[in-house]
């Protein structure tokens, strides 16, 4: 598994040859993860079924039961994840952020997720 590196804004790091690319490393694993929670159910032209399904499962009243679920399935659904660990997420009414963290077994060993969304 081969994924570039972001810096801590989220954009791709360039410049640095193969130093700028997670390869076959439990981060690599956890960037998957990290791009397929945010990829919008619908917005990938190639597979439209690709993607959170934020609108119709996570996002407004009442949507706990179905959100966490969802959530659990992408990350297991995502190339790499053999098992999760412990999984917490909370959401803050004020700012409307939903905050993420889990510890996933992948196939080059475990890791820590942790995403603001």
């Amino acid at each position: 598994m081969r994924y570039r590196k972001q810096d801590a804004d989220g954009d791709y790091v360039f410049g640095g040859s193969a130093d700028d690319f997670l390869v076959n490393t439990p981060d690599a694993v956890a960037q998957a993860v990290l791009t397929r929670l945010r990829l919008l159910q619908g917005e990938w032209f190639l597979d439209t079924t690709a993607g959170m399904p934020w609108q119709t499962q996570v996002l407004g009243k009442n949507t706990m039961a179905t959100a966490d679920p969802a959530i659990r399935q992408c990350i297991l659904g995502t190339q790499g994840v053999t098992a999760l660990g412990n999984y917490s997420s909370s959401y803050d009414p004020d700012t409307r952020a939903l905050s993420v963290a889990v510890t996933i077994d992948t196939i080059y060993g475990q890791t820590t997720v942790q995403a603001t969304l």
